[in-house]
């Protein structure tokens, strides 16, 4: 695999920032490979749908087939500086996906890029892709669970998914005026098709053994993990109810993100109905899972990471687990008592992945649904596998719906969210990190927001990198103590922004 050393700066020392003079592309460039664009931005790719950890945006509105064949060739440009002659397509069940799909790869044939055209698939599966055929360079089409008139880019070039100012700078080379002068010459690169799911499928059933057959209900919510959900778990042993999982981009039952308990409901009375002992959901892109036990009860993911975490330390003492700031405090805990090291993490997938490659732990979560396997896996987040993993260790028990209950909770707020200005999200939590007080909290973590930590809970502030909002959730022993932390955060606030309506 083409591998690279670094994280998110890496990209921009070989996209800097656009100018006057004429830049090569690397020092080690290839023979024949396109000339870095000098021209001052276009304008035609607007800055909003370049995200912190993808591109996104409204299709034929502010993402276009042009905008994204642009992106490809950027992103070719990208790969052959970092000595990558292949990069994965694939795409998840959105309806734009077929010609956002062709788009890009246009673009990265622009640039002298051969791509491979795995199909419609989840976006793991393009991340299997990436490490089978030994490319480390892979583009997912997806919308994830946005709306069905969105679409987007999950980007990954020589084996690191691009998050940040990598993404800025890729931006920066889409836009310019002179990007199809300076692939002139480009000897293109060509697209081919291959059906990778077969030896998807036979890596997991390989790997994964259910110490019996279990009945499942299954929720794809009409995304494209609901192409191969059903033959993988049928394979492992599975006995099915199968919900939504005919691929329909317009998403017509209920909308794909098993993070929102209103979209579980449905599998919750599948698993009342039926001889069902367990639910699994996967989101839009099937990057992301969430697990409902037969009395209609949602473990959260962070919840999902403690069994997970149980299990693996089991096999590996004093392995190192590394969790968002999102997730309860029980997780580390419950790590701690293990034996392992809880490590706490900023929270995103490109991120999470990032410290997983640095610190080379075996497993990590985050509270969104991302679970990332190193141990027996690879190391992205792929909600499929992660349920195979979940019914693993279910299937040692009579009675999963006990196991799972069983596990560490606490009372709790949902995501709460205070909508500001764009960008007053960030100045906000900064001006909390420097202004705020926060009555007998024992320690404030600062790593991602503000997080304080009590003998009897935590609160926490974050500001969201997808939208202009600050994102807060509050855990407690009791609920008298989750009123105390909320209180004491209003006060916080206060300090910092005397004329701020929080909705708590």
């Amino acid at each position: 695999m083409h591998g690279s050393a670094g994280a998110q700066g890496t990209i921009m020392a070989s996209i800097p920032r656009l100018s006057p003079e004429p830049m090569s592309l690397s020092r080690n460039a290839p023979t024949g490979a396109p000339s870095r664009p000098t021209g001052a931005p276009a304008g035609r790719l607007p800055t909003g749908i370049f995200k912190a950890y993808d591109i996104r945006g409204v299709v034929d509105d502010t993402l276009t087939e042009e905008g994204v064949r642009r992106i490809g060739a950027a992103l070719g440009i990208e790969a052959r500086a970092r000595g990558v002659d292949t990069m994965v397509v694939g795409r998840d069940g959105r309806l734009s996906g077929p010609r956002l799909a062709n788009a890009l790869a246009a673009g990265i044939n622009s640039a002298g890029v051969d791509v491979v055209d795995v199909g419609q698939v989840p976006t793991p599966v393009v991340y299997f892709a990436t490490f089978e055929l030994g490319t480390g360079s892979g583009v997912a089409v997806t919308g994830s669970h946005n709306p069905p008139q969105y679409n987007g880019l999950k980007m990954m070039v020589a084996g690191e998914t691009l998050f940040g100012d990598a993404i800025t700078g890729l931006h920066a080379v889409a836009d310019a005026t002179d990007l199809d002068e300076a692939l002139k010459g480009v000897t293109p690169g060509s697209t081919r098709v291959l059906d990778i799911l077969p030896r998807y499928l036979e890596r997991i059933v390989s790997d994964v053994r259910l110490a019996r057959p279990m009945k499942v209900a299954i929720d794809c919510g009409n995304g494209v993990a609901g192409a191969v959900a059903p033959e993988l778990y049928k394979r492992l042993g599975c006995s099915l109810q199968e919900l939504f999982c005919e691929v329909d981009g317009n998403f017509p039952n209920h909308h794909p993100d098993p993070a929102e308990p209103e979209n579980l409901e449905d599998l919750a009375h599948c698993l009342a109905a039926t001889d069902a002992e367990v639910g699994l959901a996967f989101d839009g892109d099937g990057d992301r899972l969430g697990v409902v036990t037969k009395d209609g009860k949602m473990i959260f993911p962070d919840r999902q990471l403690m069994l997970l975490a149980e299990d693996l330390l089991a096999r590996q003492p004093g392995a190192e687990i590394i969790f968002d700031v999102k997730c309860s405090r029980n997780v580390a805990n419950w790590i701690r008592e293990r034996g392992g090291k809880a490590t706490m993490w900023r929270t995103g997938h490109s991120l999470v992945k990032a410290k997983l490659k640095e610190t080379g732990a075996p497993l990590a979560g985050e509270m969104s649904g991302h679970i990332f396997f190193k141990e027996r896996w690879y190391g992205f987040d792929d909600g499929l596998y992660a349920g195979a993993r979940m019914l693993e260790i279910l299937s040692r028990s009579d009675d999963p719906s006990a196991v799972l209950n069983a596990l560490p909770d606490s009372p709790t707020t949902p995501e709460i969210k205070v909508e500001v200005a764009e960008g007053e999200n960030f100045t906000l939590v900064e001006r909390l990190k420097n202004g705020g007080h926060f009555t007998n909290a024992k320690e404030v973590i600062t790593i991602d927001g503000v997080r304080a930590e009590y003998d009897d809970g935590f609160g926490l502030a974050r500001p969201s990198n997808t939208t202009p909002v600050v994102v807060l959730r509050f855990e407690a022993d009791t609920p008298e103590a989750l009123e105390r932390i909320k209180q004491d955060y209003r006060q916080a606030f206060a300090a910092v922004a005397p004329d701020l309506k929080l909705p708590f």
